[in-house]
């Protein structure tokens, strides 16, 4: 019987070879000493950076105008583009890189170890609250890397977290004070639910150079959201993308996982006057106020001032919920006094006004309130400039009851 013989066919080498180990070792986490990270380079100016092309971008790329036509978030926020000045472009650079850093924790298989070492779980926070509020691990370790960074840049004087009871006093001669959430949204990160990290930038009061450093860190940390220089927040989802203003419009950037690169794929976004969509916990209905009901009532009907009915869509993150909201409208809001004036409310309002939109509490101008408190809390509503404006109409819109949930 003759014998059938099968075609030989030939594969090309593969690009990547296996070691002997199928799967990289669990990474060791020491919770006995301070957590440390691999510091990007540090990087005192970037006159020249961009000429040398050290982030792999051929001259003609850099500039932005290339045959792609890609601008990378360095080149746009540089000298090529906004010129934000060198010490701006410094601190952006390390918060970039601490992001990143982040982005890679969130997506990692190992992040579940965390929660096994308690004298991480036992850290201090400014969110003296119930449970659901306590800071999960992977917050502590964001907080970490980002805080590592910004000493890293030689940029910033003081850095206030909702992660950290006070504010901690960097280096005398820093230019600006960051204010940031470490990652927001932490508590639903097992169900792959979007999270991200909020920050704004202020220039140093140098008026208060000469009082104690408990003092001027605080008063640094507590000024207007109308002073801020710079905000932004970086979502972490199917994309890593950077949203940020630096007071000439707002721009968002996709993370290029190829290159390392943040690629500016949403400049100069506008909110549209008006949306569809409403982002809020309806469970919460029947605690609501009137004037809340009644505007959500009116809206999904179709029969408010925009003559269409809503939907709601709602993830119960909130750099989710807003960035869903900063491309198609509408307005995410939570009405309880929850979230946080210093590191949500002012950061976003600047991003949602830059881009056309509004930050308001129900009654004013978030930028308008003057903070008293690091972790003063108050509710917050935003999103198009229109139906921000018609909910505010109904008066009533705050929520002041609050039974105390626990999901």
């Amino acid at each position: 019987m003759q014998q059938l013989l099968s075609p030989t066919i030939s594969y090309p080498s593969p690009l990547f070879h296996l070691t002997s180990h199928p799967f990289p070792p669990k990474p060791h986490f020491c919770p006995t000493h301070r957590l440390s990270f691999y510091p990007p380079p540090k990087i005192a100016s970037f006159s020249g950076f961009f000429a040398k092309s050290q982030m792999g971008m051929t001259a003609a790329a850099a500039a932005g105008d290339g045959a792609n036509g890609f601008s990378s978030l360095m080149d746009y926020v540089g000298k090529g583009g906004l010129d934000v000045g060198d010490d701006l472009l410094v601190l952006l650079y390390h918060i970039q890189f601490a992001c990143k850093r982040i982005a890679a924790l969130v997506a990692s298989p190992f992040n579940s170890a965390l929660g096994k070492h308690s004298a991480l779980t036992g850290a201090s926070s400014g969110a003296a609250a119930s449970d659901r509020d306590k800071p999960k691990p992977l917050d502590i370790v964001a907080n970490e890397i980002i805080l590592s960074s910004l000493r890293n840049s030689g940029k910033v004087s003081v850095m206030a977290s909702e992660e950290d009871d006070a504010p901690i006093w960097i280096n005398d001669d820093g230019p600006f004070v960051v204010v940031l959430d470490p990652l927001d949204g932490s508590r639903n990160i097992d169900a792959s639910i979007p999270t991200g990290t909020i920050f704004g930038v202020y220039n140093r009061l140098t008026e208060l150079d000469n009082q104690p450093t408990e003092e001027k860190a605080l008063l640094n940390s507590l000024q207007s959201g109308r002073k801020l220089v710079a905000a932004g927040y970086v979502l972490y989802s199917s994309a890593t993308i950077l949203c940020a203003s630096f007071g000439s419009g707002t721009h968002a950037f996709t993370l290029d996982h190829s290159t390392g690169d943040f690629i500016l794929t949403h400049p100069s976004i506008r909110i549209p006057p008006r949306g569809q969509i409403y982002s809020v916990n309806d469970a919460r209905y029947f605690d609501w106020p009137e004037g809340l009901r009644q505007y959500i009532d009116t809206v999904r009907q179709g029969k408010g001032k925009f003559p269409k009915k809503y939907s709601a869509r709602y993830i119960c993150s909130l750099v989710a919920d807003f960035h869903r909201t900063v491309l198609y409208g509408g307005i995410a809001m939570n009405p309880r006094d929850h979230l946080r004036l210093v590191y949500e409310a002012n950061p976003l309002s600047y991003l949602a006004e830059q881009a056309g939109g509004k930050g308001s509490d129900g009654k004013s101008r978030i930028l308008s309130i003057q903070p008293v408190k690091l972790h003063q809390r108050l509710p917050l509503f935003l999103g198009s400039l229109e139906d921000i404006d018609e909910l505010e109409s109904y008066g009533d819109v705050q929520q002041k009851v609050n039974p105390g949930y626990e999901v």
